[in-house]
């Protein structure tokens, strides 16, 4: 989806109704900048419309994006020297391309000629399109060359590059996405873009283009600048006005704000097209491990269901595809991205660990059997990416005739699998542009296999072990066919994520082999993409090359900190923190607090930026970042980590506040920071609006009838601060307080509240209040069997020397499940053993 659709990228234009969650809030705030450039855009907007299509070509694209994959043939040009696959496709253009670096620049500047520069990646259906529609066209080679110097980039190689004309093709026309086009001045600075051209109009527009540079160049000046300008503020954060302190509160209204986007019916955030939501399930996840809360835990399951129910996944050989282009994560763009598949891994085994859900422990497995056969180089690192494209079809290597089901099924088996796949005679595939149906299906479930085996009066582990046998049938016949381009380059980035979801589902699910497959990669990384302590960004066939950005040493520390989790292995954690020192070292802005995304060997051409964003759904590297200060200071005990921390979550308060859906790395990472304040080496506390922060954790999922359940309710409280003991000593005090609201579920026990201490508060009263951190512990015992569900609501007042905050009262939802059958085990240990619960 590179024009009518967006290839990882909001539609700026339709903001409200975007599903990728990343740049929901972006666009909001940007609303001001977007509408002063709009207006510098005047008659150059014009050229875009009336030249490209408007707003939506897909018309154009249905009758011209018919190209196929194949082997350009041709003299090669400059980027047959490149390692990267996306530029190895272009390499017999007669387009007379340029890889990104200076020559290119200099030749622009000598010969006063604009720059073309198109941007796009190996995995890319529209950058496929456009290339065999145009870039093997001598025809438009002939503009091309005659009248710009043209630059060739790989934005997953080049992600800086990438973000920041990204951003100018946003800013210009309302939406964005692969392959992105763009026209730069001699200098870099962007002046006119657009994504996906048709071939008449893309020719017509260069003629056009060109004659607006020779006559009317102090036009383009002025958009050159007034677009630059606009850049660096985005890049920089100065668009975002937000003065509410930092506070613990953040992760509140994130939250808050990510449910009131759920879409009940078919899980995920919003409408058509619907990214996997990573960072908000993560966020959500670990917040759902502190608090139980009943609301949050079926957004998170109808979300996790949804997709892998969805055709959003393989169901034949594993993975998941880069999105749903619909609401109900039913038909897929077919590309398999490593860093989708990474974090999904990391999703799905958290969730096992909440909810010992088979499904989730099955799903991990059929991904990592997947990696295994596809993504993994021989020496240990992950590829990146698998095409959606084979014999010039997006989705054909994937998608099947009923015909062909019964054929290698058979008549009985294949009308099973038939129905519950979904499978029917007309098809169930929409083609991309036209979304006319081609007879082909998509294999998904409508429902889970549990209850499609009660309705079928079979045992569940029947109808699963039969669903395995036909699709490993149908997956042999399916390895048959033309497979898609595989792109075999090994990001440093990308593979740091993956280490950390296979360390992490190692330890959840006691899986030797997934915790040697990060190793390995851990250890190909550290030996082929390291040198002198600096990582390169990429490697393939033995050249590792470009120097890495802050999401690969980011990405990096936090996957061999997870290794070092699991494995307990020192050497991890010793490799952690040498990659977090260098990182620090080279984008660590001292002055201003956070992480830049690039450092001095970097070209800079527009901005060194800290947030360039997250295009194509990956974590905010900042917040990756300011996660892996906070473990290494409660880890090392290193004072420093703990200041670089609270001062990067300072930098970007704004940004978490008025940007949740950008930021969620971030807010996850300062909820660590908050829970992990006992333990931190005494780092600078920020100004914040509540020195309270309370958790609550539940003591068992299940438990064998009459078998008592217990709620820690933990205060941390700031230093400085207290509240008050549930018997204040006047009846002025509010008193700490846990009720139980009406249920006829479950019965209270009496509250075991901590012991109070004197204090004596501003009016000299003496009082019984808590400081520090303090545990209350409730008992309750279920009325019935099966689920169980109850409210807690707590309050507590804050007060320090001087004055009281207002009163809080929170209410919290807990489930657990009561069965003779039960093998209670105890959950959060370290909390409920020191408070006498065994």
């Amino acid at each position: 989806m590179d024009r009518g659709r967006l290839e990882g990228k909001c539609d700026v234009n339709s903001f409200c109704n975007c599903a990728h969650v990343q740049y929901l809030d972006w666009c909001m705030t940007m609303k001001v900048t977007l509408m002063l450039v709009v207006l510098i855009f005047g008659a150059f907007a014009a050229v875009f419309f009336t030249m490209s299509g408007g707003p939506d070509s897909r018309a154009i694209a249905a009758e011209k994006g018919k190209g196929k994959v194949k082997k350009a043939k041709g003299k090669a040009n400059r980027l047959a020297k490149e390692t990267s696959p996306y530029l190895l496709q272009h390499a017999h253009n007669p387009v007379d391309w340029y890889p990104w670096g200076k020559e290119a620049f200099a030749k622009a500047k000598k010969e006063n000629k604009p720059i073309f520069l198109s941007v796009g990646y190996s995995t890319c259906h529209w950058c496929h399109v456009m290339a065999h529609e145009s870039f093997e066209d001598e025809e438009v080679a002939k503009v091309l060359n005659k009248l710009y110097v043209c630059i060739k980039v790989d934005r997953e190689e080049l992600p800086d590059v990438d973000a920041q004309y990204m951003l100018a093709t946003q800013l210009l026309t309302r939406r964005g996405g692969w392959p992105n086009s763009v026209w730069l001045m001699p200098d870099g600075r962007p002046w006119f873009a657009g994504t996906y051209f048709p071939k008449k109009q893309f020719i017509e527009v260069l003629k056009k283009l060109h004659e607006i540079w020779t006559t009317r160049k102090k036009d383009v000046e002025q958009n050159a600048t007034q677009i630059t300008d606009a850049i660096k503020r985005i890049s920089t954060g100065g668009f975002v006005d937000d003065k509410r302190p930092l506070s613990p509160r953040i992760v509140d209204a994130a939250l808050r704000t990510f449910r009131s986007r759920f879409d009940s019916k078919n899980g995920g955030f919003g409408g058509a097209p619907k990214f996997p939501p990573h960072g908000v399930l993560k966020l959500m996840l670990h917040h759902q491990a502190k608090s139980s809360d009943l609301n949050q835990s079926v957004v998170i399951s109808r979300t996790l269901d949804g997709m892998m129910q969805g055709g959003v996944y393989d169901h034949l050989a594993g993975g998941f595809h880069r999105y749903s282009t619909d609401g109900r994560w039913f038909l897929p763009h077919f590309e398999k991205m490593l860093y989708d598949n990474a974090q999904l891994i990391r999703n799905y085994s958290e969730a096992y660990a909440l909810t010992k859900h088979e499904p989730y422990k099955h799903l991990v497995a059929e991904i990592f059997a997947w990696l295994k056969a596809e993504m993994l180089d021989k020496q240990g690192g992950f590829y990146s990416a698998v095409d959606a494209d084979s014999e010039g079809e997006e989705g054909k290597f994937y998608v099947w005739h009923i015909d062909e089901i019964a054929k290698v099924l058979g008549e009985d088996d294949a009308k099973v699998f038939n129905e519950i796949y979904g499978v029917v005679k007309e098809g169930n595939f929409l083609e991309e542009s036209t979304r006319e149906r081609v007879g082909t299906n998509v294999l998904s479930l409508s429902q889970s296999l549990a209850k499609t085996a009660s309705e079928r009066k079979m045992k569940a582990v029947d109808l699963r072990k039969k669903l395995i046998e036909m699709r490993a049938k149908l997956l042999t016949v399916r390895n048959k066919r033309i497979r898609p381009h595989l792109d075999d380059k090994v990001l440093t980035s990308w593979n740091g994520l993956m280490i950390g979801a296979l360390a992490r589902a190692g330890k959840v699910f006691k899986e030797e082999a997934y915790t040697k497959a990060a190793e390995g990669a851990a250890a190909f990384v550290l030996k082929e993409l390291r040198k002198d302590g600096r990582l390169h960004r990429t490697y393939r066939k033995g050249n590792a090359k470009l120097p890495g950005y802050l999401d690969d040493y980011a990405y990096l520390s936090e996957g061999l900190l997870d290794l070092y989790d699991t494995t307990g292995d020192k050497r991890w954690l010793k490799e952690a923190k040498a990659t977090a020192d260098m990182m620090i070292k080279l984008f660590y802005d001292a002055k201003g607090g956070g992480f830049f995304f690039t450092h001095e060997r970097h070209d800079n051409l527009i901005t060194r930026g800290k947030d360039l964003g997250g295009g194509g759904n990956i974590p905010n590297p900042n917040g990756v970042a300011a996660g892996v200060l906070v473990r290494l200071a409660v880890l090392t005990k290193e004072k420093s980590y703990g200041v670089l921390a609270a001062k990067t979550f300072d930098t970007f308060a704004p940004a978490m506040w008025a940007q949740p859906h950008a930021n969620e790395s971030l807010i996850l990472a300062l909820a660590k920071f908050y829970e992990a304040a006992d333990k931190l080496p005494s780092p600078p506390r920020t100004a914040f609006d509540h020195p309270v922060v309370m958790n609550t954790y539940l003591s068992h999922a299940s438990v064998k009838p009459g078998q008592p359940v217990y709620v820690a309710v933990q205060f941390k409280i700031e230093k400085g601060w207290h509240i008050y003991g549930n018997k204040p000593g006047n009846k002025i005090s509010v008193p700490t307080s846990v009720i139980l609201e009406k249920t006829d579920a479950v019965e209270m026990g009496k509250v075991d509240y901590p012991k109070a201490k004197p204090y004596v508060d501003a009016s000299k009263n003496r009082v019984l209040a808590y400081e520090g951190t303090v545990f209350l512990l409730v008992p309750v015992v279920a009325k019935k069997t099966g689920d169980v569900e109850f409210k807690l609501k707590i309050t507590s007042q804050a007060c320090d020397d001087t004055r009281c905050l207002d009163v809080v009262t929170k209410v919290v939802a807990f489930k657990f499940n009561v069965s003779k059958d039960a093998k209670p085990t105890l959950d959060h240990a370290g909390i409920f053993n020191p408070l006498g619960i065994k």
